[in-house]
């Protein structure tokens, strides 16, 4: 008998069944669309291989996996997130329309009061749209201010127009208003001016010396001197699961809290004169591979220089920190400890890494292959341009012309 033909339906429906059978036994598995991106070397396949040679491990990573993966891989992933980023404030190129929209081409602003910017901020910059800015703390530079900035105290209750627009700023982690000022400034991409912790300004003076080697039998730097419960709690766990040196008053186990010269002396600055700890911080952190930065407080952008302090001394951070963490730094740059289901699991993974030069390598990929993501926009609204992008927001509101 001659076999009867077979209903396309039904061979539709075979396959699709067959599909699934594999699917489900795991012999067949979909792409991932998760945003997450592992690393394109795996370091848990890879045999352990232990390296003090920090050079060593890039050219191994090179041969194994090169900047033209890296590049493709994180720039798709980069082009995917790119319409997702709201917590970095849009900088405007400063074409005619949003130049259009400056009132005056100069702007100076007056610091009041103690503050902990640093007096290297004072200067006279050329902006965009030909606009130039004064920043200073000196009443006579700035006899007639444009705009008074305060932070540690409480601007004037009130403005009069042809008074100068007032401009208050609080960077910690509950960035209150003081209900008072016009121009608001603070971390959070949502007020009126954004600065984060990323800008050079941060760390001037210090000691740039980078070590070319890392040490390979203490894995982990961590230094803290204010000793808060939750924090120390939380240290304390991981590191008791780390090879790690612990410098500052908090957890202490190198002889004290001012021993990172005694152990690192090419860090010293100045021989004649007495160092401060952080005068040596970046270089005693270039040592190790890997820096465990824990935020004070955990909320959504708060991204403190305890993070791009171990980015720019060439270790890897191990984070516990704001949840959108990752709209801040490069990519693959960063451990998000707070994405492992255990401080063991971390510890594993950390382990792990630290005996795979290719894998530790990849981490740092970003800064040789020049794929810096959000970074690049982290760093376009730091404390190091917020004179400018300031002056700037005052020109649009008018200055000390600006209508109450």
């Amino acid at each position: 008998m001659p076999a009867k033909p077979v209903n396309s339906v039904t061979v539709a429906a075979m396959i699709s069944f067959s599909f699934l059978i594999l699917f489900f036994s795991g012999v067949l598995e979909l792409p991932s669309v998760s945003s997450s991106v592992q690393p394109i070397h795996d370091p848990i396949t890879s045999a352990p291989e232990p390296f003090t040679d920090l050079v060593g491990a890039f050219r191994k990573w090179d041969s194994q996996v090169g900047c033209p993966r890296f590049r493709q891989k994180h720039g798709e992933v980069n082009l995917l997130n790119k319409s997702r980023t709201s917590s970095l404030q849009e900088i405007e190129i400063g074409g005619e329309s949003e130049c259009g929209r400056l009132k005056s081409s100069h702007v100076s602003v007056l610091v009041k009061g103690w503050t902990w910017i640093p007096d290297n901020l004072d200067n006279l910059y050329s902006c965009r749209c030909g606009l130039s800015c004064l920043w200073t703390k000196s009443s006579v530079l700035a006899d007639k201010p444009d705009a008074l900035l305060f932070e540690t105290t409480t601007p004037p209750l009130r403005r009069r127009m042809g008074q100068p627009l007032r401009v208050y700023m609080d960077l910690e982690a509950g960035r209150r208003r003081s209900s008072r000022e016009d121009v608001f400034i603070s971390y959070h991409a949502e007020d009126d001016v954004q600065a984060t912790y990323a800008g050079a300004l941060f760390h001037n003076g210090r000691n740039y010396h980078i070590s070319p080697f890392k040490n390979n039998d203490t894995l982990v730097y961590w230094s803290s001197s204010r000793c808060l419960s939750q924090r120390n709690e939380l240290a304390k766990k991981l590191l008791s699961l780390l090879p790690h040196h612990s410098f500052g008053r908090c957890l202490n186990n190198v002889g004290g809290p001012d021993m990172a010269l005694s152990f690192y002396p090419k860090c010293a600055n100045d021989a004649s004169t007495t160092p401060k700890w952080w005068d040596h911080l970046h270089c005693a952190m270039s040592h190790y591979k890997f820096v465990l930065a824990i935020e004070n407080t955990w909320t959504e952008s708060y991204v403190t220089e305890k993070l791009f302090y171990a980015l720019d001394s060439g270790a890897v951070p191990i984070y516990f920190g704001a949840p959108n963490v990752m709209d801040f730094v490069p990519p693959h740059s960063i451990i998000d400890g707070t994405k492992f289901n255990s401080l063991e699991e971390l510890a594993s993974y950390v382990k792990t890494v630290a005996n795979d030069p290719a894998a530790y390598a990849e981490y740092h990929a970003w800064r040789r292959c020049g794929v810096l993501g959000n970074y690049r926009r982290t760093r376009a609204v730091s404390l190091d341009t917020l004179p400018c992008r300031l002056c700037e927001a005052i020109s649009r509101k008018g200055g000390r012309n600006a209508r109450t």
